[in-house]
């Protein structure tokens, strides 16, 4: 990056900001470490055989830059995009976002540094959002269950193609998609179908479908084209024969159509980007699944339902937890272990904010704007209607859609190129079908002047003149509506009062407010969980995200419209291939899921070009984090689990066994590096090379990346590819359980196996195997966020990073070694990035869940619950941390074993404690008689605990512990009547 123009200030000031701790703090813990440098601890701790020879280079960072700089750089590249009325549609809109959901929700903290809900205590407010979310699609597409977002359109697409060989489970392994669905959605379930042996079967659903010879379809209500097609007969047909009917449904066409549920469909799926959601260049957006009752234990993603606390009140959690892939590994309904939180809770406050009739007037509005199109398109060329623009054509054009919501599709024999032209010269762009045909999808920020200019750019008066405004508003209200009778809407929907009691900016803002306060994130104290790295989003980083220039441009808008996203991703893939010390990247895949889902399907191209298609099993460590083995599953690979040896390593001699057994099989072998046990093991170049001599691939899970950077890098120390958490290393936030972004980084030889896109050459080797994400780029909308992380961190500053993210772990088992034994560490007792804490010990008197719940009364969110060894807490304190904080938390814990020592000698009993009741809300501790050994102080304020400071900014849990089995037992996953939450 050349041309935007920096300062010659002498930089590093933002890494200073970063980083939590202060010189005299490095100083102390260093020396509680024996350490007189974080060098020497780096030394002790990292092996040697792995480390860089020379310090990484930034191609175009020279220093570091300041805030200031890097904002005015960003804004530079911003100003290089030329957002423009984007009509393409392809599931893509514009959209208004109300401003109190921005400033709210997209631009609070409160709301995008939050983790996913796992402790649902301290997290009611973004469950109930969610809650809300799955209510509105519920309801919008008629369907009983919805799970609480997905990554993308596409994703959840290819997820219902699997989700319905679940279901049948037998049958031929032969599966329909509408040729009508977006070419993007069907070339990610194309990319998905093959290594899992499922035949695609894409055609015209009148001439080509044949019920008895699928599992399964996949019908698009409406279709790419705009055409809307009642789908019963279809769907009939389907069940007729034991299949399964999918359907890809548009949420804002809903309210007025009517929905697939109602048709009989079994599961629906979409996007909600139209309900306020940036169009980003693709993303991140979130996406849904719908279903019927029956099927939810075969859905993918979270599904968020209602039990009830201790005290019996109704609360929210996560249901059906043993689906999730840290359980089911290889048999786990999905590889996806996150979703789209921050931009769910959007869409749903967007339901909230309009309501069931705000919703219903903006769906007419468009749809009447597209009725008033197609007449005047229809009537070019008569009376009163512009000519001669397309050759002097006279009695209309040919709308190739008889029925519409909000697209149409134009035949203009010859003449698509200067239509398109036209229409970008008025300030539209348009989606060239092919050199005949046009297609033009209308939005809610579209009004009768867009019409006007659109009839001006399919024929325009010979003159110049435009057409009168009233024109337009005349036929909105005469045009045949484009939705036969039969398919327009009757039934309700958003009936639940939290759609229709935020009327008022007032009252909206106070119920974002409420919510926000429900829960901890990052703004209110440390998130110490481990393998997850919730380090600082900074407000610098995070500034450029909402700015038009990035938020309004289209992913299939002309190149030359996104030039500073064009700068930012090549920036981004070179900077990421040097600090991982691999030779290429992309950026699609949108989640580390499907990054691991790329890195494998390239291993998979790799082998099946070399004619080793036999090369199907992948080796997984016992202690792999459980999406590598559901993502195995889904390239197409059988998993064979490795053991670990008591220290937590890779048992070598185990892996000499397997590959002697599988070798002429072996396809790869996965590996976390630091371990998911916290250590840097020594061995990792010998597993690399035993893989390699074996004909095997490495892969590098780079969850634990936080710890290499600058100092070490998988490329250059065995493996050959990788996916990388950009929303954990390089600061794109959580978002409460999405967004994320995760690149696929690997060797040159494995380049041209990665992602490509049908509709953006660009996007990656032709040679690749598909789309991984619908968006060319996935999430390009975030991308902005570690382009700032890493141009303001600069090469000293990501190695400071690292460096200290060590020191801070070492520092934290250090303290809590005193009170808890510390389950693996590596070459002089010395830990990666984050250690464990095992609890098992004290089992007989209190559990890792009472632990816990009891650091919520501390105004701490628990760190990582029994990974990777049951009953143990994996604790990973950052580099963003103050020594305040993790003294505060090593404090707690303190306490906590204080207390636990209590009741070993009896003097509290083991079913009535701190613990075993925790969290303590303040309902409990404040009202009604108290019968407990323990004082209400000692319940609010634990003993030994600063209480001054816990008074200042006490955190009181909205609800108590609360019962997982009731909720699962007595499924509810949509709003509950108010009544429920009624105290008497």
């Amino acid at each position: 990056m050349s041309e935007p123009h920096v300062g010659t200030s002498a930089g590093g000031e933002f890494a200073s900001r970063h980083i939590g701790l202060r010189p005299d703090d490095v100083t102390a813990m260093l020396k509680r470490l024996g350490f007189s440098s974080l060098g020497d601890l780096v030394d002790a701790a990292v092996p040697a055989e792995i480390r860089i020879d020379e310090p990484i280079v930034l191609d175009g960072i020279d220093r570091p830059l300041t805030e200031t700089e890097a904002t005015a750089a960003m804004r530079w590249l911003a100003n290089a995009n030329t957002p423009v009325h984007s009509l393409i549609g392809l599931g893509y809109y514009g959209t208004l976002t109300p401003a109190v959901i921005r400033r709210s929700v997209l631009e609070n903290p409160s709301w995008y540094t939050a983790y996913t809900p796992y402790q649902p205590e301290i997290s009611q407010g973004r469950l109930e959002a969610l809650l809300n979310y799955q209510t509105m699609v519920c309801d919008l597409v008629g369907m009983e269950i919805a799970n609480s977002s997905l990554l993308c359109e596409g994703t959840a697409a290819a997820e219902a193609m699997a989700m319905a060989r679940r279901i049948t489970r037998s049958g031929p392994d032969r599966f329909f998609v509408d040729a009508d669905c977006h070419p993007q959605v069907i070339d990610v379930i194309a990319t998905r179908a093959a290594p899992l042996g499922i035949e695609l079967v894409i055609g015209d659903t009148d001439a080509d479908l044949q019920p008895a010879e699928v599992y399964g379809a996949l019908l698009a209500y409406p279709g790419s084209s705009g055409a809307i097609r009642n789908l019963q007969p279809v769907i009939e047909a389907l069940h007729g024969t034991g299949a399964i009917a999918a359907v890809t449904a548009d949420l804002l066409a809903c309210c007025v159509l009517q929905p697939p549920g109602e048709q009989g469909a079994d599961i629906v799926v979409g996007s909600s980007q139209r309900f306020g959601v940036p169009l980003g260049f693709g993303g991140p957006h979130a996406a849904f699944l719908a279903t019927s009752e029956q099927h939810r234990r075969s859905m993918p993603g979270r599904l968020v339902g209602v039990s009830v606390d201790a005290a019996g009140r109704p609360a929210y959690r996560l249901a059906l937890q043993t689906r999730e892939q840290h359980i089911r590994r290889e048999r786990a309904t999905s590889n996806i272990c996150t979703a789209q939180v921050l931009l769910a809770v959007m869409a749903s406050m967007y339901a909230v904010w309009h309501g069931p009739e705000g919703l219903a007037e903006i769906a007419g509005r468009v749809q009447r704007l597209t009725a008033a199109l197609a007449a005047g398109l229809r009537s070019i060329g008569s009376d009163g209607m512009p000519r001669g623009a397309l050759g002097g054509t006279s009695g209309g054009l040919s709308v190739r859609n008889d029925t519409f919501f909000d697209t149409l599709t134009v035949e203009v024999p010859g003449a698509a190129d200067a239509v398109v032209d036209a229409a970008r010269t008025a300030g539209f762009n348009l989606r060239r079908v092919d050199a005949d045909t046009v297609s033009v999808s209308l939005d809610e920020t579209c009004d009768e002047a867009t019409v006007a200019h659109l009839l001006d750019a399919f024929g325009a008066l010979p003159d110049g003149r435009t057409l009168d405004v009233s024109t337009v508003a005349e036929l909105a209200a005469s045009a045949p509506s484009g939705i036969a009778g039969e398919l327009a809407r009757t039934s309700e929907y958003l009936t639940h009062p939290t759609f229709h009691s935020y009327r008022s900016e007032t009252e909206m803002m106070r119920y974002l407010r409420r919510l926000a306060s429900a829960d901890v994130a990052l703004d209110r104290s440390m998130i110490p969980l481990g393998s997850c790295t919730m380090k600082l989003n900074a407000a610098a980083e995070m500034t450029p995200v909402t700015w038009p220039q990035f938020a309004d441009v289209h992913p299939f808008a002309p190149p030359d419209q996104w030039e500073g996203y064009r700068q930012i991703i090549a920036d981004l893939e070179r900077w990421l291939a040097e600090v991982t010390g691999y030779d290429a990247v992309s950026l699609q895949p949108n989640a580390g899921s499907q990054g691991e889902l790329a890195g494998l399907l390239a291993i998979r191209g790799y082998h099946d070009d070399r004619g080793d298609a036999h090369r199907t099993v992948c080796l997984i460590p016992s202690s792999a984090h459980g999406t590598n083995a559901a993502s195995a599953v889904m390239a197409g690979m059988r998993v064979v689990v490795v053991g670990c040896t008591d220290d937590g390593d890779v048992d070598l001699d185990d892996l000499d066994a397997k590959i002697a057994e599988h070798g002429d099989q072996l396809a790869a072998f996965m590996a976390t590096y630091p371990s998911t046990h916290g250590v840097y093991e020594d061995g990792i170049r010998q597993v690399c090379l035993k893989v390699h001599e074996a004909g095997g691939q490495v892969y590098v899970d780079g969850a634990n990346l936080n710890a290499l950077v600058g100092l070490a890098a998988p490329g250059t120390f065995g493996a050959d590819v990788s996916h990388l958490n950009l929303h954990k290393t390089f600061c794109i936030p959580h978002g409460g359980g999405g967004p994320g972004i995760g690149p696929v980084a690997c060797r040159l030889h494995l380049a041209k196996y990665l992602p490509n896109h049908p509709l953006v050459p660009t996007a990656g080797p032709d040679t690749g195997p598909g789309a991984i994400s619908s968006a060319p780029w996935g999430s390009a909308g975030i991308l902005p966020i570690p382009w700032m992380y890493i141009a303001m961190m600069g090469v000293e500053g990501l190695t400071q990073a690292t460096q200290t993210a060590i020191l801070s772990a070492n520092y934290l088992a250090s303290r809590l070694g005193e009170h808890f034994p510390i389950l693996y560490q590596g070459r002089y007792g010395l830990v990666a990035h984050e250690c464990i804490v095992d609890l098992r010990p004290f089992s007989d008197w209190a559990s890792v869940d009472d632990v816990a719940k009891r650091l919520i009364d501390f105004g701490f969110h628990a760190p990582t619950m029994s990974f990777p060894v049951a009953g143990t807490l994996m604790i990973e304190p950052t580099e963003s941390e103050s020594l305040a904080e993790i003294d505060r938390f090593c404090d707690a814990m303190a306490t906590i074993r204080y207390e636990i020592d209590k009741i070993a000698s009896g003097e509290w009993p083991a079913d009535d404690n701190p613990l075993v009741n925790a969290p303590h809300t303040a309902v409990d501790v404040l009202t009604g008689e108290w019968d407990h050994p323990y004082s209400r102080t000692e319940a609010a304020y634990p003993a030994g605990t600063d209480v001054a400071t816990l008074v200042a900014d006490k955190y009181w849990p909205p609800v108590s512990r609360i019962d997982g089995a009731y909720g699962d037992r007595n499924l509810m996953c949509a709003c509950p009547d108010p009544r429920a939450f009624e105290t008497s």
